[in-house]
């Protein structure tokens, strides 16, 4: 921090809850989406990759940040949710874990689409939205959290490093820049997973292409 002395033992709990719900939330997460995004594109096997961060890498930084939250507002006598970031960890919870089970139910199991064959159902929109609703209030969460929340919980004894601002900012740009580029993917993908579906091959298209055009010639 800027000043000299050492940071106290509130200070301590308060900064380790903001680098494991960084860590959790803009780093972890972030790589779960993108893996999927791009992966999915290439391969069918992208699903144990995505599973492993969003739940055994994520779930418990998750969990130890938010525990460290509650002891920090323990010791500070404040309560709990009842300041706005207080209740914005709160949501992030519940929604994390909504998540979770979204997950679960979406890949595992297989309803009709009402959008007729070969067409994704409902829940697997929703999915990949409350994905991305879930980053951008975890972002404003760590915002809140480095701007606001953490002078009013120690008091101002040390401020808030420019650096971690600045990674903050890198975190946003890095990820929604990787996400829309991956975007870009997509009619690739809905391509293979067509060619899966009809247990074909991208040189089986070619060839059922170039048959076609020789068919057209001929005539």
């Amino acid at each position: 921090m800027a000043t000299s002395f050492p940071l106290q033992p509130l200070e301590i709990m308060a900064k380790n809850h903001a680098i494991l719900a960084t860590t959790g939330f803009l780093i972890l997460l972030p790589l779960g989406v993108l893996i999927a995004r791009y992966a999915r594109t290439f391969t069918p096997v992208w699903f144990p990759v995505h599973f492993v961060i969003q739940l055994f890498l994520s779930g418990p930084v998750i969990l130890s940040a938010w525990y460290y939250g509650w002891k920090t507002s323990d010791v500070l006598g404040l309560g709990h949710f009842l300041d706005p970031h207080q209740k914005m960890g709160l949501v992030l919870l519940i929604l994390y874990v909504f998540q979770l089970f979204l997950g679960f139910f979406t890949h595992f199991i297989k309803l009709r689409s009402p959008f007729g064959p070969g067409t994704r159902p409902p829940q697997n929109y929703f999915h990949v939205f409350l994905g991305l609703v879930i980053l951008v209030l975890a972002a404003e969460q760590v915002h809140y959290g480095l701007y606001i929340e953490w002078a009013f919980a120690t008091g101002g004894l040390h401020v808030v490093p420019m650096a971690a601002k600045r990674a903050w900012i890198a975190l946003i740009v890095i990820f929604w820049v990787l996400y829309l580029v991956g975007l870009a993917l997509v009619p690739k993908q809905y391509s293979r997973e067509k060619r899966a579906r009809h247990g074909t091959t991208k040189s089986d298209e070619v060839g059922l292409q170039n048959n076609q055009s020789g068919d057209v010639q001929s005539a």
